[in-house]
């Protein structure tokens, strides 16, 4: 089944799980045949498409059949890699996508496209790779990093105050890290625009974690300005380990920007094997490509980011706002506490239950059928287009007696 044929099946208006359940359910018939939990962990670790697996049996036939000829193809991959997610994203050149294995990898990029070390402003609630490579460079003397903390907000998460973003961009600035969403506690941060206009007024670019709201929320990278965004298809997209990027504002391209991040692959027709000096670099993006790249994670993710872009990020969203309320109705019903935002825009795909031992809650939730997530002091719940209101209503009731069980124990 062609992914855009069924989803076309659909219609344009709302999804429906009963639309959903007729025209994009048969796509994934090995994930739902194969687990008997009610997962709600999709911001985690996506559920993939049979497509998926015929995808990189395509890749790997490729290699089999035509052996070095398998190049032919599986550039042909990548580049509808590089161009649906440039879609995706709000950028008008496919180019400006950079294949990278980890979001971390889009970083160190482009700190070491800097020639000296930087002034960094980034908040306390970036992911832990992110966090783990700042302070790493910082130790290497290659960085000083201005952290924002989060201050406790009024629905009882650590919030990231744009404002305080805003304020501490000052010149002397070279770089500007923040989330589009925050990983631990799913806040969408707002301003973003804000930051960037400010960011580049005192001669410093932006980079935007995007791995959290890349499916999830409509992006707008080119014409908001923005510098750079990591992202990956591990979660939202279906795409798995290993399919991840770096996108460059053709603004950046322009200015002939190089990282030390380099390779083969970034060189002026690599497979001419010229050695000129100066060295001559590929055009525009191509110039970030490092040395021979892990291609079979692009075919991982290409049946992912087709359902995506078919299904529509403003369809996507409206489902799973109306998914994450359901849920919490259920919750309510069942006297279970839940975080309820104020404005639904200030959060992305998941919804949280507050818990002071939240890895042991979850643990006992999947011992109870339940799989989702815990990080700090919340529970992850990440309902995703499989996941019906009867799941939801069950694991609610799953939820509320792990619940009634560890307050007796307390």
């Amino acid at each position: 089944m062609r992914i855009e044929d069924q989803v076309a099946q659909l219609g344009p208006g709302p999804l429906t799980e009963e639309g959903l359940r007729e025209h994009v359910w048969p796509l994934f018939s090995r994930t739902l045949s194969s687990v008997q939990e009610i997962y709600l962990a999709n911001h985690s670790l996506g559920r993939p498409l049979d497509q998926m697996a015929e995808d990189v049996r395509q890749a790997l036939d490729a290699w089999y059949d035509r052996m070095d000829g398998a190049w032919d193809p599986w550039f042909a991959a990548v580049g509808e890699y590089r161009s649906m997610i440039a879609q995706m994203i709000g950028l008008s050149e496919a180019s400006g996508v950079v294949p990278k294995t980890s979001a971390g990898q889009g970083l160190r990029a482009v700190l070491n496209s800097f020639d000296q070390p930087i002034r960094v402003l980034a908040t306390a609630g970036e992911f832990d790779s992110i966090d783990h490579i700042l302070k790493v460079y910082e130790a290497k003397g290659r960085v000083q990093v201005t952290w924002i903390e989060p201050e406790l907000s009024d629905v009882g998460v650590p919030w990231i105050e744009p404002e305080k973003v805003l304020e501490a961009i000052q010149p002397g600035l070279d770089l500007v890290i923040v989330s589009r969403v925050y990983f631990s506690t799913g806040q969408a941060l707002s301003q973003i625009d804000e930051m960037t206009q400010r960011a580049h007024s005192v001669g410093a670019l932006i980079l935007v974690d995007t791995y959290h709201a890349a499916g999830v929320l409509p992006l707008a990278m080119e014409s908001e300005g923005i510098d750079f965004m990591i992202g990956g298809c591990y979660k939202y997209l279906r795409g798995g380990p290993g399919a991840c990027w770096l996108a460059i504002h053709p603004s950046i391209l322009d200015s002939g920007r190089r990282t030390l991040d380099t390779g083969w692959f970034a060189k002026k027709n690599p497979f001419s094997y010229a050695r000129p000096e100066p060295v001559e670099f590929g055009e525009r993006g191509d110039s970030w490509l490092e040395s021979t790249a892990p291609v079979i994670t692009q075919f991982q993710a290409l049946a992912g980011l087709r359902l995506t872009l078919a299904l529509g990020i403003d369809r996507l969203r409206a489902y799973n706002l109306a998914q994450q309320d359901f849920l919490r109705q259920c919750l309510d019903e069942v006297q279970v506490p839940s975080i309820k935002p104020v404005n639904p825009d200030d959060f992305g795909a998941f919804a949280l239950v507050p818990a002071d031992d939240a890895m042991g809650f979850a643990a006992e939730l999947r011992r109870h059928g339940v799989n989702t997530d815990a990080r700090g002091r919340t529970v992850r719940f990440g309902p995703d287009v499989l996941t019906t209101r009867d799941e939801l209503k069950r694991a609610a009731q799953r939820t509320a007696q792990v619940f009634a069980s560890r307050l007796q124990k307390a």
